[in-house]
């Protein structure tokens, strides 16, 4: 069988064995009744590293934003300003338009995953009575669809100061945020200082199988238990989950450095290939996320690309073209769009898978770009 090195996201992981050992081992109460100590661990400790007041155990974070949502925009005829290539935008289904009867504002996002503050500002609405009124800014960091870009401290800082001039709050969707604090080389607390409130997920990057936490002020935590009970996400002796998210807090966000030195290893590699089909932005690459754009005048298609990388051909090992799965390597990614693709690098990603990965995709890319010249 062909051997696989899955880069399609940094959710493919598996639980380490120290998680599944806390898994097993540990101490369980009813979450509902707030009585399991292995939540409130968890929670006490992802206020700290924040520096919020509180915190919140969920089960994912499309519901950590649907809840942020629900608690800050909590007047009918509310919008939300969100960033165009944002997760909230992108991948949520529209949930704060179906369950929350919030409006988002997409704005659009540059390379780096900022926007532009002045047309924010521009943009924030509610004293005509024809308006809905602007209750919330969201940011993503990092930025997942402009390539696991670090948002930069002084747009932080001014974006921050920017909902404060307008006392409007702003909500970080910090699924990666941990990665942003090792790229930065600053403690997550710092990211989000001037921010009202933010989560992090535990199964992105961190290897736990599921769960994110929402942290926030005493007062928006409260709000936020009763939107998670309501929305279903109430679980009951989740100590189970929370003893991984702990474990990963503690094991594998200091490695998180490893992914990304993995990452640019790759980007530099495929830049180094010089070739006219493929190109990675090498100097702007940040964090675990490789994103491989296709020359537009190329008749190359991401999901043609991604195909071939989930193809072995005998050619790779013995010198003869005939397809097979029965040896060589499978490099699996996503695509973003039609010429985009995504690489992602992660805990279960080894220098070894990273060194097959490299060759297969080496080989691939050759060949793409010598068939399809333009």
């Amino acid at each position: 069988m062909a051997y696989i090195v899955d880069m399609r996201s940094d959710t493919v992981t598996k639980p380490t064995k120290a998680m599944k050992h806390a898994m097993v081992n540990s101490a369980l109460g009813d979450d509902v009744f707030g009585e399991d100590p292995t939540v409130n661990a968890l929670e006490s400790k992802v206020a700290t590293l924040l520096g919020k007041q509180a915190a919140l155990f969920v089960p994912s974070g499309t519901m950590a934003n649907l809840i942020a949502i629900m608690v800050h925009c909590n007047k009918r005829g509310s919008e939300a300003i969100v960033g165009r290539e944002s997760h909230i935008f992108q991948y949520e289904q529209g949930g704060s338009a179906h369950l929350a009867g919030v409006l988002l504002h997409p704005m659009k996002n540059n390379p780096d995953g900022t926007f532009d503050l002045a047309e924010v500002e521009s943009l924030i609405r509610g004293s005509d009575v024809h308006e809905p009124i602007t209750s919330l800014v969201c940011i993503e960091n990092t930025h997942n669809k402009c390539g696991g870009k670090v948002l930069p401290l002084k747009w932080l800082d001014e974006c921050a100061a920017l909902c404060k001039r307008h006392s409007i709050p702003l909500h970080v969707d910090g699924a990666r945020l941990l990665n942003a604090s090792a790229h930065l080389e600053v403690a997550p607390e710092r990211l989000v200082r001037d921010c009202d409130t933010v989560y992090i997920c535990f199964s992105k990057g961190l290897s736990a199988p599921v769960g994110s936490a929402l942290a926030g002020s005493y007062h928006f935590i409260e709000q936020a238990r009763r939107m998670r009970k309501m929305l279903g996400g109430g679980m009951r002796q989740a100590g189970v989950l929370a003893a991984a998210a702990l474990v990963a807090l503690e094991e594998v966000a200091p490695r998180l450095p490893l992914d990304h030195k993995r990452a640019f290893r790759l980007a530099k590699v495929i830049e180094g290939l010089f070739l006219k089909s493929f190109s990675v932005d090498v100097a702007n690459q940040h964090t675990n996320i490789v994103l491989v754009r296709i020359a537009a005048a190329s008749a190359l298609s991401a999901d043609a690309v991604l195909q071939r990388l989930e193809q072995v051909c005998l050619a790779e090992t013995q010198g003869d073209c005939k397809t097979t799965n029965d040896e060589g390597v499978i490099v699996k990614g996503i695509p973003f769009d039609n010429k985009t693709i995504r690489l992602t690098t992660h805990n279960d990603i080894s220098d070894e898978d990273l060194w097959l990965a490299i060759m297969k995709i080496t080989y691939v890319f050759k060949e793409l770009d010598a068939a399809h010249p333009f």
